[in-house]
């Protein structure tokens, strides 16, 4: 999901997970219809931004605070609360630092750990809300990763809202695209085009292809919408979103 600031990205995450009212219509996950206490199999992962370094929690017990009995009806035991913790730091790829106190881990170690929080349900929806913010090439390469591995192996649906769309490009089957209150949804093919941008900004916009990266020149964002400006803006494609 990309557009600029402003447009609905993280009202509609929220709507997803039942924490924003609608003024009109419904909401079905995985075949519920959605309320005011969430579905327990949709996961949410956050933006990537780093924990305090006196913060009193391990690795471990970041990834522990996803596994709640009480949350999904299933009063785990100790034991079994260990051994699904553990489950999920190895899935990850983060035993090399479970341990540790998370304010001396990096954003990329962090987020890994944020990841294991938010697959603890086995979501069949994971909802990621610029999950790859803060991370360098590397990590983001890793995240994304871990994200399609999981939709690849549990049958699941990812909506990822990103400001960059170039570390996606070749995961993603889908974009929607918000702008001043509309909206394109279609492959990256069909969305990601000079013609379609600027219908949907009202606005010139260019797609161009940098290498292997996409950039797009023009979109305006939310506060420079009503205005007029001598000077095109350059940006990665998604920069607003």
């Amino acid at each position: 999901m990309l557009g600029p600031s402003g447009s609905g990205k993280t009202t509609l995450l929220r709507a997803i997970l039942g924490l924003e009212p609608l003024s009109e219509g419904e909401i079905t996950v995985l075949g519920q219809r959605v309320g005011t206490r969430g579905n327990r199999r949709v996961g949410y992962l956050p933006q990537s931004r780093p924990l305090p370094p006196d913060t009193p929690l391990r690795g471990r017990d970041l990834v522990t605070l996803g596994v709640d009995g009480h949350r999904f009806g299933l009063p785990f035991t100790p034991r079994a609360q260990r051994r699904a913790v553990d489950a999920l730091i190895e899935e990850v790829g983060a035993g090399a630092f479970a341990d540790v106190p998370v304010g001396r881990l990096s954003g990329g170690e962090q987020q890994r750990l944020r990841v294991g929080q938010a697959l603890a349900g086995d979501p069949g929806l994971l909802l990621c809300d610029e999950p790859l913010t803060s991370l360098d090439l590397a990590n983001q390469q890793a995240v994304i990763g871990l994200i399609d591995r999981h939709r690849r192996d549990r049958d699941a649906a990812v909506l990822l809202v990103t400001h960059d769309i170039n570390p996606l490009l070749g995961k993603v089957d889908r974009i929607l695209y918000l702008a001043g209150g509309r909206f394109m949804l279609g492959t990256p093919q069909e969305v990601l085009r000079s013609d379609v941008l600027t219908d949907l900004y009202g606005a010139h916009v260019f797609v161009l292809r940098a290498g292997d990266r996409l950039v797009v020149v023009g979109a305006p964002d939310a506060e420079e919408s009503h205005h007029h400006h001598d000077h095109d803006e350059h940006h990665d494609a998604g920069e607003h979103a």
